[in-house]
Formats: C-alpha cells, sequence, structure tokens
C-alpha cells in the first residue's frame, strides 16, 4: 500500500487529492521500482496543475509532480547496471507526487550515498536550471554583474548560490519578506514593490549589468532588456505570471517572439534568448547528467546549501499549492514521501 498525489482536473489546489493505492507498482523489462523519498515543489508544478504548460499533453487524472529523488526498491528484467539501495533521481516533469514509482532505468541519474533527500532534489529542477543558465546558456567570468529577478525563489536563490561560486557579482530583486535571504546569499538586494529596479540597476551597476535571469514574464522583460549592457545578455525562463493570472501562454510566447524581432533590428549588442530545462535536456540528455551529477558531487562536499523553506508530507500538498500561487514561500517547499 501507497499514497500518491492525484490531479482530478485541471484547475486550483483543491483539484488535487491524495490517494492510496493497495498494491505496489511492479516494474517492466527495462524498469526499476523506485520509493520516493523527497519531491520537489514550485510554480512549475502550479502552472501544469492549471493546465497551462505546454510541455504537459496529458489529460487529468495523473500524479504531478516534476522531480523526485529516491531510492532503487525493485528491478525488473533486464535492468543490470543498477542495484537495489542505489540513490537515482529523475525530471519527468509529471509523477513525482508518490512514494512509489516505476521508472526506465535509462532516465535515471544515480546519486552519491549520504545526501539529505530534501536538499538533493533542490539539485534536480532548481539547481540544474540556474547550473545550466549560468554555464551552458551564457560564458561569465569572474568579476561579471548579474540581476536575477524573484532571487527568493527556488531557481532565485540557486542562481545567487551557484554565482557566488563562480566569483559572479549577483544583484536579486524580491520581496521584503525574502530580502535576509538574498542578502544571506551575499547578493545585493531590490526591493521591487517599493524600489524602481531599472533605476537601482544603474545605481549600483553603472553601465549595465552583463546578464539578467528574468522568470516573471513579458511584462517584465523590457525592464531586464534596459538594464542589460552593450554585449550583455537576457535569459528569460518560465513565466511567474502564469501563475498569477496575468498572461496567458499564447500571450507569452507572442508577446517575447515580438520583443526578440524588435530587440535583434537594434544595433546595441545586446541579446536574449529563452531557456527551457526539459526541451534542452532533449536535446542534451547528457549534458543533464553530467550536470546534475556535478551538483549532486557539489551537495556533498558541503559547497551548496539550498534554501529549504519547509519540509511537509503529501497530505499538505493542497495548501503548499495555495501558497504557491501567492507567492510567498522563502526558498523551495519539499514533499517529503516517506511521511
Amino acid at each position: 500500500m501507497y499514497k500518491r498525489v492525484e490531479l482530478s482536473a485541471f484547475g486550483k489546489p483543491d483539484v488535487l487529492h491524495v490517494v492510496t493505492e493497495a498494491d505496489l507498482p511492479e516494474p517492466e523489462p527495462g524498469q526499476v521500482r523506485v520509493r520516493v523519498l523527497s519531491a520537489g515543489t514550485g510554480f512549475t508544478d502550479t502552472i501544469i496543475r492549471q493546465g497551462q504548460y505546454p510541455g504537459v499533453k496529458t489529460k487529468p487524472p495523473f500524479t504531478p509532480g516534476y522531480d523526485w529523488f529516491g531510492i532503487v526498491d525493485k528491478l525488473g528484467a533486464g535492468v543490470s547496471d543498477l542495484q537495489v539501495g542505489q540513490f537515482v533521481a529523475d525530471m519527468p516533469v509529471i509523477g513525482g507526487y508518490t512514494q512509489y514509482l516505476c521508472v526506465d532505468a535509462k532516465q535515471l541519474v544515480v546519486a552519491p550515498p549520504g545526501l539529505d533527500p530534501a536538499e538533493a532534489v533542490c539539485m534536480i529542477l532548481s539547481y540544474t536550471t540556474a547550473y545550466q543558465m549560468l554555464t551552458r546558456e551564457l560564458s561569465l567570468v569572474p568579476g561579471q554583474r548579474c540581476l536575477v529577478h524573484a532571487a527568493g525563489g527556488a531557481v532565485g536563490s540557486a542562481l545567487l548560490e551557484l554565482g557566488a561560486l563562480l566569483g559572479l557579482e549577483m544583484i536579486g530583486t524580491g520581496s521584503q519578506a525574502k530580502k535576509a535571504l538574498i542578502e544571506g546569499l551575499g547578493a545585493q538586494f531590490i526591493d521591487y514593490r517599493n524600489e524602481d529596479v531599472g533605476a537601482r540597476v544603474a545605481e549600483l551597476a553603472p553601465g549595465g549589468v552583463d546578464a539578467v535571469f528574468d522568470t516573471l514574464g513579458g511584462q517584465s522583460w523590457s525592464v531586464s532588456y534596459r538594464c542589460l549592457r552593450k554585449g550583455g545578455r537576457l535569459v528569460a525562463f518560465g513565466a511567474l505570471q502564469l501563475t498569477t493570472g496575468q498572461e496567458t501562454v499564447p500571450q507569452l510566447l507572442l508577446g517575447f517572439s515580438k520583443l526578440l524581432v524588435l530587440w535583434r533590428l537594434l544595433p546595441d549588442g545586446k541579446s536574449s534568448g529563452f531557456y527551457n530545462i526539459q526541451t534542452r535536456r532533449q536535446r542534451h540528455p547528457s549534458d543533464f547528467n553530467e550536470d546534475l551529477g556535478a551538483l549532486f558531487n557539489l551537495l556533498a562536499e558541503g559547497k551548496l546549501h539550498p534554501a529549504i523553506a519547509e519540509r511537509v508530507a503529501l497530505d499538505d500538498v493542497v495548501e503548499i499549492h495555495r501558497r504557491l500561487d501567492c507567492g510567498d514561500i522563502v526558498g523551495k517547499v519539499v514533499l517529503d514521501c516517506t511521511l
């Protein structure tokens, strides 16, 4: 017997229900059964719950959950490169809010033993997103300046911590409730609710920043672009304004396409692009495995300290999604799937 979360229909948080299954799933040939120890939560899950995530074509009912960390519980026929008891991780986009699941063995990334499951799951979506944007999408050198929007969130705080490790000077926007976290990660803080972000960036980085990481959406991208120095790059990823209902996916994509066309006509030396971790993983699976493996090693060495707001049970998923919709979580809430 085990528990999992089921999305009964697209909509508000109350479409999520915890269900109990009588029997454990059995792995098919080439699969393994995993006992899930932790699953991440974030605004991407809320966009999927609302039915607005372009990469999810599955119709409800299904189990949501973008990423998970667990331990191999049983091997299916033909699996020889994994062992029961190994720690593994995956980013399936849906399916992670559960205590047990079966998955293709080739999808898994092996993790070293001894990791805190809550910290480990932060490495999958949040830290790999940040790491790839800093190192795969850009070629930054120590001393360069970066602006991070929503810097008190899961990916934002990961960008700040990894940026500091790379010797970058980080500036982070957020609410007053997230000031302590942002400054604690060594970044300069901008209160986006009470300050003019563009004006403050001009004060903190005369001439502009070298990179902006913007997860807010179309209403923010023009401001972010103006914050760049000549030769700087805007990396847009996600769209928090989808969660709040300020934009829809068609509006978002059309708006960014129009901005790209406009910006490419400007002789300012700046550039922009949109990053999506799942799309990039599909194109470059070996990069994803390599980068996540590197992050697991940094975590094992004590060099990373993800900002975990809370560790909660699957039974608390509705309340967590309500809070995600409000945007008031500092860091990342992790589902402890063993509870």
